[in-house]
């Protein structure tokens, strides 16, 4: 099967049933060979003709693609995706996935490198997932469209029925931008969602070195959403414990929110809160308490635990950092950034006030972590665009701040892996208000410092280990 090529974008258009038995026949060995001579940079499979399709199947295909992507460095996906079949992919791939998803070929055709200089469209965008709809605005922010970020289903449905809205952006999902273990950041505390029946598989399926690398980062509050648990057996009780003990070295805590002992014996809470758990009825009873809020999130003091040196292999990969940096803060400010010094330092700030600071956490081939300061304006053009409000309060502005630096992250991760082959994971970002607190932190840790201007203001990079 050739692909259909428009606008430097090929569509491989399968039909029928997709299963481990036919799916290796729709796109051939010569078919792809064909396809590496194509001058594209976006190659799509169309699922609009395809009635039924299995995880054998969306695998094969999925390493068709992934293949692509790593000898072409292109933009890989699937497209013409109904509702249904966008979550049954979702739900084959834990959300986690290398290539993208759009509903129909027409909405590709706005994320694609090669029409980036289409006329510009007012858009509106959903996802259920935070960080992918903001990762959407962003991306159609840069090639020159208006997009409307809808902030709830609720939202959404209203907003759609307004004409002025050229498309609608729905069912799609850029690749690379996924965690692979269910996480999310409020007010700088981590939350995991944990369901069902826990016993000693919660050990294995707990991403012990995200966790860790998010320690590292300086988060301190770590909050286990278990209001669908059932029951829970010692095993997964000596997995809370442990993981309560190890975690307190770094001055962090774990909750235990909406935990039912109906079910669970009754001495599994005293054993867990002997180990420094604590337990919550509701998420609201910590996260809208400010003070309480303040207190488990570690708002001062403290020093980042595990200094290591800067390696060779990480410098030679600032580029990549800093090209995603960068263009991140370009596209938002809607100006050029200059570079006024580079050094390996340590972190060095001259003013401190009306700075906004964040850090992100990075682990795999290679690791560290990477730290912006940046000032209040440059956060609250941020708010514009991804909530489309002007004058946010301080919890919106820094959750959105981390949203923006989650987004950094997962440039950086694509960045890495297209140039590089360097495989990395990233921790969700941590925000600080207060910039003494950051130095505090980082006090004696050399990295690399690189300071910028976006015009009359700007930002200071560090990366470190």
């Amino acid at each position: 099967m050739r692909a259909i090529v428009k606008n430097r974008i090929a569509v491989f258009c399968p039909q029928g049933f997709l299963d481990g038995n036919n799916a290796p026949y729709f796109i051939t060995l010569d078919d792809i060979q064909h396809t590496y001579k194509l001058n594209v940079d976006m190659i799509l499979i169309s699922l609009k003709r395809v009635a039924f399709f299995n995880v054998n199947g969306m695998e094969i295909l999925g390493d068709i693609l992934y293949d692509f992507r790593k000898k072409m460095k292109v933009m890989v996906g699937f497209c013409d995706l109904d509702k249904n079949k966008y979550d049954t992919i979702l739900k084959f791939n834990k959300n986690d996935i290398n290539f993208s998803l759009f509903k129909t070929l027409e909405l590709a055709y706005l994320f694609a490198p090669s029409t980036k200089e289409q006329p510009p469209k007012t858009l509106l965008v959903w996802s259920e997932d935070t960080s992918q709809r903001n990762s959407l605005a962003i991306d159609l922010f840069e090639r020159g469209h208006n997009p409307v970020v809808a902030q709830n289903k609720v939202d959404f449905e209203a907003k759609r029925k307004d004409k002025r809205f050229d498309a609608v952006i729905e069912n799609t999902y850029l690749g690379f931008y996924g965690h692979k273990i269910a996480t999310r950041v409020a007010g700088n505390a981590i939350i995991y969602t944990v369901k069902g029946f826990l016993d000693g598989e919660i050990a294995n399926n707990f991403d012990i070195n995200y966790h860790k690398n998010s320690l590292n980062v300086n988060f301190k509050l770590f909050i286990f959403d278990a209001t669908q648990v059932v029951s829970m057996n010692i095993h997964a009780l000596n997995f809370f414990t442990k993981l309560a003990t190890s975690s307190a070295e770094y001055d962090a805590t774990i909750c235990l929110v909406g935990l039912d002992f109906i079910k669970t014996p009754p001495a599994y809470k005293d054993e867990m809160e002997d180990a420094g758990i604590l337990f919550f009825d509701l998420l609201g009873d910590i996260l809208k308490n400010r003070d309480l809020m303040q207190e488990l999130t570690g708002g001062a003091g403290g020093k980042m635990q595990s200094q290591r040196t800067l390696t060779k292999v990480l410098v030679n990969n600032l580029p990549s950092f800093i090209d995603a940096t960068v263009s991140s803060f370009e596209m938002m400010t809607n100006t050029k950034a200059t570079k006024t010094s580079a050094a390996i330092t340590t972190l060095n700030v001259e003013t401190k006030d009306n700075l906004f600071c964040s850090s992100i956490g990075f682990y795999g081939d290679i690791d560290g972590i990477v730290m912006l300061i940046f000032p209040v304006e440059i956060a609250h053009k941020a708010c514009t665009l991804l909530l489309g409000e002007d004058n946010p309060d301080d919890s919106d502005t820094m959750d959105t701040i981390a949203e923006f630096v989650n987004i950094i992250g997962g440039r950086v991760k694509a960045i890495l892996y297209d140039n590089e082959n360097l495989h990395v994971n990233i921790t969700l970002p941590r925000t600080y208000t207060n910039v003494q607190t950051l130095l505090d932190l980082t006090e004696g840790r050399k990295g690399v410092q690189v300071d910028m201007s976006l015009g009359d203001q700007s930002f200071t990079f560090f990366l470190t280990r």
